[in-house]
């Protein structure tokens, strides 16, 4: 990974240590080497503390008095709070979005719905999440409500390192598309009320799989550490 060049970007600091912690190279639970870091990015530690201050305001990091910080451990019922939280929001937008997305905005996730779709074929995991991903985010868009986006992006911080688990049985992922298959259908039919049912119930999927005990080994959740 190349040096941050440009001082006190506490903000690309945060960005590349909330990479390592979504891509599981800092695990729950371990402490951040805060001087391991700051000789890979090229920064102070002024900087990086700064950035997990940032990161701890997202739910990530844990801050210890006079410790350090380490990666925030999250549990089943941390992960369902979340969860529910999101899938209103989710509803919420999907409602909105059917009542003022445009032509072209509609356009446009039918297209990413027929990327995902090639994906899902093509067994193509990392590939099929950032375009599924990307869906989501374009129906929060389409909501055109700054605040809830906002609200739903905190949220979403917290759980992404498992909400797109790299472990996922082919029962699951099929039922997911087949989620956004009914998505795409109440979006094109402009059915608020039946676009945000099948976006809260999908959350609702994606918290069966994180439930998984494979899944559950793989994330490291677990019961909150002591402090």
């Amino acid at each position: 990974m190349s040096k941050i060049q440009h001082r006190n970007l506490y903000r690309e600091v945060a960005d590349r240590v909330r990479d390592l912690i979504e891509q599981g190279e800092l695990a729950p639970g371990v402490r951040i080497p805060e001087r391991d870091l700051c000789e890979r990015f090229g920064v102070s530690r002024t900087p990086l503390r700064e950035a997990l201050k940032v990161l701890a305001s997202e739910g990530l990091v844990e801050l210890l008095p006079n410790r350090g910080a380490r990666v925030k451990q999250l549990t089943i019922k941390m992960v369902k709070d979340t969860y529910d939280l999101m899938g209103a929001l989710e509803g919420l937008s999907g409602e909105l979005a059917c009542q003022q997305i445009s032509d072209e905005e509609m356009a446009a996730i039918c297209a990413l719905h027929e990327r995902m779709l090639t994906h899902y074929r093509n067994r193509e995991l990392a590939e099929y999440f950032a375009v599924n991903q990307r869906i989501h985010e374009s129906i929060l868009a389409a909501a055109n409500n700054e605040v809830l986006l906002e609200m739903y992006n905190n949220l979403s911080q917290r759980v992404k390192r498992v909400r797109y688990s790299k472990r996922m049985t082919e029962s699951f992922w099929r039922k997911a598309v087949e989620d956004h298959e009914q998505m795409i259908a109440a979006l094109k039919q402009r059915d608020g009320r039946q676009l945000g049912q099948i976006l809260r119930d999908h959350l609702c999927n994606k918290l069966e799989v994180v439930s998984l005990a494979g899944v559950i080994e793989d994330e490291a959740l677990v019961k909150q550490a002591s402090s």
